[in-house]
């Protein structure tokens, strides 16, 4: 298997002598043949035919029939009109065929898992792209032996659950079950531990078994990952994680901003690291980042996913963040860089005009990078202060750095104060510290009126009152499991609602 890591790094060598294409001339063509091919294969599905897909196919604009002639659809919308004909085994309703698998996505707003198809297209397309990934590090300067070592990817089981007629799972659970045969010498934990359902049963065997081998690259959701390394150092009693892991060089995350976890990481590495960051959903793998010291992650083009943007503004969104019916979307060429997006995505799964519900701004139009800046739904603005979870991720990072603490869990809602309304933040901190939650509130407070004019406007206004509680940030991953959300895909969410800051406050009280 030497071998297959020595052809390998061969292929990503070749890459490197390729000149770069100039992405922004193709974009529009690729983006519009894929919504074609979408169209020809999809057009005798039961969506194909309820929305005209031919006419539409031949019209003299497709793109502009297609957005006049289709709604957009939210997960409730798609599933209750469509999808659930899926679970009931159904052939050809929204992508030919039937549907195998189906990721189970379980949000941060609401309570029951989401059902999302999974078609073998779509997988084939996850794959493409993660291959793409890997060639993209012909960009970076990397170790010789950083890609024939071990990749340890943590995620959700792979022993999917049979329900008759189809199986479910997570995302990441599916994807790794269906790892090529090549890749399995790299693939850590490995199978048996991949299997494991029992998230803290699944942490122990990794930890037990980290000094067998060679980690080169990490991938997984920043929270678990940090547990995960911390537990090894402990058992171990090692410094950094690179004691064990001298070849240790690339960490890929995704989720959740990385910025509140950086401060953290760094603690635990004994060796200068390459954080690459990517956009894997459970209905499509839509970005990832290409180069060093970008901005942003290129989306990818050509995976099986058709690209619209509706800007995130009070003429397209109500004020608890839902889609105004009369919402008008872009396509990518109309796009442009720092505004805020919520992104639709037509899919090789099925999805159509779907409604991810993910907010992006465009770090370069040139190269088609975005950051996800938030979710639709996870945003305070009571008042106008249009406070964006991209935001509070800044504020966290500047009180981090001012202090030198690691905050890598935190979570804000909005509340009525008197006959008006605040803020309540919950920071959960690392470690030992002096910070008091006064000054962590001043912190905050006069950080975000530097960078948020509508913010500052509210704060002399109909935004009376900010509070800042410091909590150890373990009770953040406490919770999760209380709710039953433990695992390599769960992440708490940054803006609770009504209901969930009172199930939040009597936890943390009791």
């Amino acid at each position: 298997m030497a071998l297959v890591g020595s052809i390998l790094s061969k292929v990503v060598d070749i890459k490197k002598s390729i000149p770069a294409i100039k992405i922004l001339r193709n974009s529009q063509k690729t983006q519009k043949k894929q919504l074609l091919k979408h169209l020809r294969i999809a057009r005798s599905t039961e969506f194909g035919k309820h929305y005209r897909f031919d006419d539409i196919f031949f019209s003299k604009d497709p793109v502009r029939s297609f957005q006049n002639s289709i709604p957009i659809h939210d997960y409730n919308k798609m599933f209750d009109e469509w999808w659930f004909k899926c679970l009931q085994n159904e052939s050809d309703v929204c992508w030919p065929g039937k549907v195998k698998y189906f990721a189970l996505s379980s949000g941060t707003s609401g309570a029951s898992s989401k059902h999302i198809p999974l078609t073998k297209e779509m997988i084939r397309s996850i794959k493409r792209t993660s291959i793409k990934q890997i060639l993209s590090l012909s960009n970076y300067e990397l170790p010789e032996a950083c890609l024939n070592r071990g990749y340890l990817m943590v995620g959700g089981s792979t022993h999917l659950v049979h329900m008759g007629d189809y199986y479910e799972g997570d995302l990441s659970g599916i994807t790794a079950s269906k790892i090529p045969s090549w890749f399995q010498y790299f693939y850590k934990p490995g199978k048996e531990i991949a299997k494991e359902r029992d998230w803290p049963t699944k942490i122990q065997m990794i930890v037990d078994s980290a000094p067998q081998w060679d980690i080169s690259i990490l991938v997984g959701v920043p929270a678990w990952i940090q547990i995960i390394i911390e537990r090894i150092l402990e058992k171990y009693n090692l410094k950094t994680i690179h004691d064990l892991w001298p070849n240790l060089k690339i960490f890929v995350h995704g989720g959740v901003a990385f910025t509140p976890y950086k401060k953290g990481f760094e603690r635990l590495m004994g060796k200068e690291m390459i954080y690459i960051e990517n956009y894997l959903a459970s209905e499509g793998f839509i970005a990832y980042t290409n180069r060093p010291n970008a901005q942003g992650m290129m989306l990818s083009l050509n995976s099986g996913i058709f690209y619209e943007f509706v800007p995130f503004n009070e003429e397209n969104f109500e004020s608890d963040g839902s889609i105004k019916s009369t919402a008008q979307a872009i396509s990518l060429v109309e796009v442009e860089e720092g505004k805020e997006y919520a992104i639709l995505l037509s899919t090789n799964a099925g999805a159509w005009r779907y409604l991810i519900g993910d907010t992006v701004k465009f770090t370069s139009k040139e190269n088609n990078e975005i950051i996800i800046t938030g979710r639709t739904k996870h945003f305070l603005s009571l008042v106008g202060e249009h406070l964006s979870v991209d935001n509070m991720n800044s504020a966290i990072a500047k009180l981090s750095s001012d202090f030198n603490i690691e905050i890598p869990e935190f979570t804000v809602s909005g509340v009525k104060h008197e006959n008006l309304f605040g803020h309540n933040w919950y920071l959960g901190i690392n470690g030992d510290h002096q910070l008091e939650n006064e000054t962590a509130k001043k912190v905050i407070d006069e950080f975000l009126m530097q960078i948020n004019d509508d913010y500052k406007v509210e704060r002399a206004a109909a935004l009376k009152n900010i509070e800042v509680k410091i909590i150890n940030s373990s009770k953040f991953i406490d919770w999760l499991k209380s709710k039953g959300k433990e695992g390599g895909q769960n992440k708490f969410p940054r803006v609770l609602n009504e209901q969930q800051l009172i199930d939040w406050e009597e936890f943390i009280n009791r």
